[in-house]
């Protein structure tokens, strides 16, 4: 091949199925540069090596929960989850609100009754306590 014509450099890049693992403070690095504003965050992903998709889920999760929700990436609730977790919160605080009247309107209807026998046995016609 003449030395004249120029061949361009071809990197094939071979995925082997695994997921790359960031560490708590890479993550929190790369979100530190996007908060910069002076490039865009596809500019910080792209010379990180990281796929820009990602690095708004890691931007947008420490905005929403700090440092915290970056570091336990795996351990963040689904917001499906968290409303899944709330609608069974308020039923069982209806389900609490319920029993908290009934018990509330038995111990009013005990007291009633306690207070009623003294003056239903006064006026019993049986005063010897023979039965």
């Amino acid at each position: 091949m003449p030395e004249h014509v120029l061949m361009s450099e071809i990197e094939i890049i071979t995925d082997g199925g695994r997921r790359r693992r960031w560490s708590a403070a890479e993550k929190l690095r790369i979100v530190e540069e996007t908060l910069d504003e002076r490039e865009s965050i596809s500019v910080v992903a792209r010379r990180n090596g990281v796929a820009p998709n990602l690095l708004y889920r890691w931007r947008r999760l420490m905005l929403e929960g700090g440092s915290v929700a970056v570091t336990g990436d795996d351990e963040v609730t689904s917001n499906r989850a968290v409303r899944q977790m709330e609608d069974r919160i308020r039923e069982l605080e209806r389900q609490l609100g319920r029993k908290t009247l009934e018990a509330e309107i038995l111990k009013e209807a005990l007291e009633k009754s306690r207070a009623k026998k003294p003056t239903l046995l006064a006026q019993s016609p049986l005063k010897d306590g023979s039965r």
